[in-house]
């Protein structure tokens, strides 16, 4: 009887024993928030690599693509003092000054049209709708009353339009002209540009100007053509891009004169490190930027920006995939040396879907 009692005592511990480690177990693979989940070891993630102040301005402002046109009028404001600000940081940029920073020369006052009436600087940059706003000035000058009277051939002939050239001024009265004058220019996607600019040239050449087909794109073929045995059909865009990458293009640029204008970078061209440009419109946004700048200018009671053509001035990366579809990695890289200036200056993405 003794040892039955023994033998239940013994089990009823043991049983006890039992339940009190059960417990404790569970008690321990409980986490701290209690949600009874065991907690393993920690796993501590790399940090996520930083971006440049750079980079950080320009996905605040970037332009492309564009989808819908900005309403309104103190956000389309806002956006604007964002762009100059990435411009004076990446103008004061050692990194990149040899790519941001041009001296005010000849060639510079020669894109520059003046409307001393107004008191307005318009630096021409081919190849974003220049040939709008040059009508906006020929009117404001007084040459004609209304942009629908102009005739095509006399905006362009600049000693009939009305339109003088800054160049054509003394050191003095430019100077005084750039410290105070209201000035701006427009820019684009700089890829985009080049193929609106090999198009227009090389292709179609709309304004018949035989000199672009007949004396510039024989040269390039016979100096950047890879297969010389295919020498006919004309310009093809890898000779065009391959021509612009190359670092001794200076050479062909003196031979060929003011006709670079229609490819050369918003750099060489306007010198917006050098001068301080009031506003600098984007190509993209021009539905907007347009009135922007007539506003700022004091003379939207004046002029109105012709109708801007639905979707044309839309970023068109279709377009920019398929012209540089055929030419190398090597000569894109090469393109994107020369134009990172401008890419880095007005807040435009480095195409990598294209290296």
């Amino acid at each position: 009887m003794h040892h039955r009692w023994l033998l239940l005592f013994a089990c009823f511990w043991v049983l006890f024993m039992l339940m009190v480690a059960s417990k404790f177990i569970t008690l321990t693979m409980k986490d701290p928030e209690g949600y009874g989940i065991k907690q393993g070891p920690l796993t501590v993630l790399p940090e996520t690599e930083k971006m440049t102040v750079t980079e950080t301005k320009k996905l605040q402002i970037e332009v492309q693509p564009t989808t819908t046109p900005l309403k309104d009028d103190s956000y389309t404001a806002l956006i604007h003092k964002e762009r100059m600000e990435l411009l004076s940081y990446v103008c004061h940029n050692e990194s990149l000054r040899n790519l941001s920073r041009n001296a005010i020369s000849k060639f510079v006052l020669d894109r520059i049209f003046v409307s001393d009436k107004h008191r307005i600087l318009f630096c021409q940059t081919p190849k974003v709708g220049n040939t709008q706003w040059k009508k906006v000035l020929i009117v404001l000058n007084g040459a004609f009353s209304s942009i629908e009277e102009i005739p095509e051939n006399v905006v362009h002939d600049h000693e009939k339009n009305g339109l003088p050239r800054l160049s054509s001024y003394s050191a003095q009265d430019v100077n005084e002209r750039l410290n105070s004058y209201f000035k701006f220019f427009i820019v684009r996607d700089p890829f985009e540009r080049l193929i609106s600019a090999f198009k227009d040239k090389f292709i179609h050449n709309p304004r018949f100007e035989p000199w672009y087909k007949h004396n510039i794109a024989p040269v390039l073929i016979r100096k950047y053509r890879k297969n010389r045995r295919m020498s006919r059909g004309g310009l093809q865009f890898q000779d065009f891009v391959r021509y612009l990458g190359d670092p001794n293009h200076r050479f062909l640029d003196l031979q060929f004169g003011d006709h670079i204008i229609h490819w050369v970078t918003f750099v060489e061209l306007c010198a917006p490190c050098e001068i301080n440009y009031n506003v600098i419109g984007h190509h993209e946004t021009l539905e907007d930027d347009a009135p922007y700048i007539l506003k700022e200018a004091g003379i939207e009671h004046l002029v109105s920006y012709p109708t801007i053509p639905p979707g044309i001035t839309k970023y068109n990366r279709s377009k920019v995939e398929h012209y540089f579809s055929k030419v190398s990695k090597r000569d894109i890289k090469h393109l994107y040396t020369r134009f990172k200036g401008d890419f880095e200056l007005f807040g435009y993405r480095k195409p990598t879907f294209l290296f």
